[in-house]
Order: structure tokens, then sequence, then C-alpha cells
């Protein structure tokens, strides 16, 4: 990893605008950083970065990975180890390139069967990858496990998304305690989303995880989700973009 290179692993449980806040996130990036090279990883499997930022990957890293393991079943052992060859150079093809920001997404869940040293090799090719860029956001399925064991093991910073329901708040303490274990990060913290009403937000028992910011039910959002709408097309006061940007400044990104 660049010594100088912040990458952001967002992490939450499912239906708590987790996607929207990472799309936020590169957005506010794109904008305070023109001249930075920043990289959106899209980790989780219903690809919804890829529409959260108005885009339509061809490709995914998965689509490699099959490829390498069919060839394997198929026993093609040679032709496999040239496709491990070439991974890194096939990654650089599956980036799509945008105004400000590259995307890459992984793709599908894994399938039966246990291809260990394959995807332990494509884990390090995006690590190499995401070396060349200044800011990664990893938009990873819901719990760390996914963004640790198919991305990378270390991330600048942990940005967990809850709503204020109980569940939600204990999904992000089970995943700070999982990356307490398992990952290597500098600083964490937690954004409560769709929040209705903001008095009750101090109430709100989050662990000894330390709430960068709440951001109230946003119709314009809602809205924008149901469309499939391009987060760079939000106002600039919308309560989501305020709320990321309020988090990313507490955590010294912005």
């Amino acid at each position: 990893m660049n010594e100088n290179s912040k990458i952001i692993a967002v992490a939450g449980k499912g239906g708590v605008g987790k996607t929207s806040i990472s799309a936020s996130v590169v957005r506010l990036l794109v904008e305070k950083y023109p001249d930075k090279k920043i990289l959106a990883i899209d980790a989780d499997p219903a690809v919804g970065l890829s529409t959260a930022l108005g885009i339509e990957p061809e490709h995914t890293i998965d689509d490699i990975r099959k490829l390498i393991v069919e060839n394997v079943e198929d026993g093609n052992t040679k032709n496999a180890i040239e496709l491990l060859g070439e991974a890194r150079y096939r990654i650089f093809d599956t980036l799509v390139e945008q105004d400000g920001f590259a995307f890459l997404a992984i793709g599908r869940p894994e399938s039966s069967g246990c291809y260990c040293k394959v995807n332990s090799y494509l884990k390090e090719v995006i690590s190499m990858l995401s070396s060349e860029f200044d800011y990664v956001v990893i938009d990873g399925e819901a719990g760390i496990e996914q963004v640790n064991r198919r991305v990378m093991e270390k991330v600048t910073n942990m940005l967990l998304i809850t709503d204020p329901s109980k569940k939600g708040r204990k999904v992000i303490q089970t995943i700070k305690s999982v990356a307490d274990e398992l990952v290597m990060y500098d600083d964490i913290g937690v954004i409560i989303n769709r929040v209705g009403d903001l008095s009750y937000v101090p109430n709100l028992d989050t662990g000894n995880i330390p709430v960068l910011s709440s951001i109230e039910e946003d119709k314009q959002l809602a809205k924008f989700d149901m469309e499939g709408e391009n987060i760079f097309y939000l106002p600039a006061d919308a309560n989501l973009v305020i709320g990321t940007k309020l988090a990313l400044e507490k955590m010294k990104i912005l």
C-alpha cells in the first residue's frame, strides 16, 4: 500500500444506506481533490455502487477468477497459470475510468469449492492496484469478512453505517469487534443514517464507536434511490452530502 494513500472501508447492516454514503464519499473526494487519483471499489455482490455513481461496468474481478477456475477444472493448468500471470493487466481492463475517479467491481459471491490460492493471488493484485491511488473507497457487503478476505487486510479508515435501530447498532458493534481481530485500521467511526428525529441521537448506544455525524431522513435521496440516479447530481445541501462531509472532516480525510 502507498504510505500516503487513504483506504476507506464502508460497512454496516444491509438496508441502512451504506452504498449511498459510499457514493457520497467518492463524490466529496472528487470535488475536494481534483488532482488526486481516486478509486471506488464495489465489493458488494448487489453491485449497487455502480448505479449510485452512474456506471455500468462490463467486467468484474470475479469474471477473471471464474475464467481461471474454469481452466483449472477443465485441466488446462498451463492456461490457468498464464491467466494468473495476466491477471494484473486484466484487472486494469476491468477498471472503468470516470471524470475524477476510477471504478472497479468485485462481482458476485464465490461459487462453491475452494480456490484459495487463486483468490489470495487476486487479493494481492487488487492490493497492488490500490497502491497506485491516493484514495480508495470500498463499499463492502454487510459485515467486514468479505472486505477482509477478498480485497485487503489493511485500511486506514473504517466508516461504519447504521440506522437508529437496535439491530443496526448491534451489527456495527459486531463489525468493530471482528475488525479489531482481523483488520489493521487507523481510525473508526459511525454515521447514524435515516434518523427521523435528531433529538433521539444522543440516547443511541453505539458501544465505544464514536458518532461522526447523524443524517436525517431525506425524501430527495429516497427519490434518487428509487430512480437509480447518480449521487453526483444530488444537491450540495442534501442531508446525505452534508452528513457525509462532516464525518469525513472529523476523520481528517477532507
